[in-house]
């Protein structure tokens, strides 16, 4: 087979080399194309080195390209997939940085709460100019493949606005499943079988199945309370479980900052978090590990280059699904797997319109849904909350309508908990001039939120959160892996 896929935000170094790996991994697939762009010419340099050199010890035809012309990159691609971050860390750290002086606290924020909205109004513009991109210069009737957060609200763009054809794509339910398989006793994660269903960052096993035998609350409960680990790291998520009956996919961090009960009193949040890893909890973790890693890849390149030395192993093929989509679209191998879509009947108790993760079955003829499922009436409430804030959103970032804007910020069930309609609207007037080179939709409303800003009497404080800790040096990063080395 022969056939180009372009990789947006191919700077993203370790999820691209994951990503040509994997489909490597597919005999078929050695002498297609990978056309790489990315708005970064250095990181676009690194890993064209790296995937050269992985080609080149595998004895390989496939062919790599690297170029900061999107256009040229997407030219008669079959596959987009994209992994962009609008604005960078630059951008993230407001994200997260301006959201705490109004009392929000976010481990993550990128899906939803402030932090999580205003990267959606950075990334909806671009990914609708991906989107032209794709309709006019790749094969007809590509497939766009969303990896980049917040997905559902970029989902949703692509679809309804860009009208391309558009998966998104995450690993939550893999990861939960994992999770559930190992509380569970199993001894491979392939005696575990579920339906997982909702929102991406909000899907619920509504069904597990461990050899066949049905598992209740009740069991998977005592399980995780009796797991050494997750018991201390998965607490909130444990909590939820007990109340709503069902493990919801998303980390401790992840979960708390959906939801309005958890991190809106300062003394609350560290009862609910773990502080063992970012991922449970750690105010502004994922900008604090996201940083480290670049740093860290940026030093530590020469190893990372070595390494791409290595034989590819099929052993290794990750769980992340474009692979496994590709793979059966164009060898008619089926996968079953968990995907972002628009939801048009799939979720009986959900909205038509919203962006919905489900399972469905890959084959020749696409992506298809297992239609049907209703979720249970705790699920579809907390889901709706959350899709009314993406659907508001969208549309902001469409229009550029900071009303609309301020008013989806409003109905955020974190932003709402903590914060006072005052405050959301002098919130939102600052993260929008901050982070006005990104949002060019809004620079008309620029200058009346900058006026709005110097006049204001809101008061802010100086807060760097609940559970926050320093970015670490190359060296202190050093000694930690030196030290979990020489303990196995």
């Amino acid at each position: 087979m022969s056939f180009k896929i372009a990789i947006i935000g191919a700077g993203s170094v370790g999820f691209t080399k994951k990503l040509f790996t994997d489909i490597l991994c597919v005999p078929e697939f050695k002498d297609i194309e990978f056309a790489l762009t990315d708005v970064s010419e250095h990181n676009l340099g690194m890993i064209k080195a790296i995937l050269d050199r992985i080609v080149e010890a595998n004895h390989l035809p496939t062919r790599v390209t690297a170029t900061t012309n999107r256009r040229e990159a997407l030219e008669g691609a079959r596959y987009i997939i994209s992994c962009v971050r609008v604005g960078g860390l630059e951008a993230y750290a407001d994200d997260i940085r301006i959201p705490l002086k109004y009392g929000i606290d976010q481990c993550v924020g990128d899906t939803i709460c402030a932090g999580g909205i205003l990267y959606g109004q950075r990334n909806i513009p671009v990914i609708l100019d991906f989107c032209k991109d794709i309709s006019e210069v790749a094969e007809t009737d590509a497939k766009f493949l969303n990896y980049a957060n917040p997905m559902a609200m970029n989902t949703w763009a692509a679809i309804e606005y860009g009208k391309v054809d558009t998966v998104g794509l995450c690993h939550g339910v893999q990861h939960g499943a994992e999770q559930i398989a190992e509380v569970l006793g199993a001894k491979s994660r392939h005696e575990l079988d579920y339906v997982c269903s909702g929102i991406n960052h909000q899907t619920w096993f509504i069904d597990l199945r461990l050899n066949g035998r049905k598992i209740g609350k009740d069991e998977l409960v005592a399980a995780f309370e009796a797991h050494p680990v997750y018991s201390q790291q998965e607490k909130l998520r444990i909590d939820v479980l007990k109340r709503f009956g069902v493990y919801s996919t998303e980390s401790n961090g992840h979960l708390s900052e959906y939801l309005p009960w958890y991190r809106k009193r300062p003394d609350e949040i560290t009862r609910w978090i773990d502080m063992s890893d970012w991922i449970h909890g750690e105010t502004g973790g994922y900008l604090r590990y996201s940083t480290e890693t670049r740093n860290w890849f940026e030093t530590e390149y020469p190893q990372f280059l070595e390494a791409a030395s290595k034989p590819i192993d099929p052993a290794k093929r990750s769980n992340e699904h474009a692979s496994h989509i590709l793979e059966a679209l164009e060898t008619n191998r089926v996968y079953r797997g968990h995907f972002n879509v628009k939801n048009n009947g799939v979720i009986t108790n959900l909205p038509q319109d919203a962006i919905i993760e489900s399972p469905g079955f890959v084959d020749r003829f696409g992506i298809n849904m297992a239609a049907g499922i209703t979720l249970p009436e705790a699920c579809a409430a907390t889901c709706m909350a959350s899709i009314n804030v993406q659907r508001m959103s969208v549309h902001a970032a469409i229009a550029g309508d900071i009303d609309l804007l301020k008013l989806a910020v409003l109905h955020d069930p974190l932003v709402g908990a903590v914060s006072t309609p005052e405050e959301v609207w002098q919130m939102v007037d600052e993260m929008v001039v901050a982070q006005a080179a990104w949002l060019p939709q809004y620079a008309h409303a620029v200058p009346a939120a900058k006026e709005r800003l110097a006049k204001s009497k809101v008061k802010t404080r100086e807060w760097a959160g609940a559970a926050r800790r320093n970015v670490r040096s190359i060296e202190e990063l050093r000694a930690e892996k030196a030290a979990l080395k020489q303990t196995g």
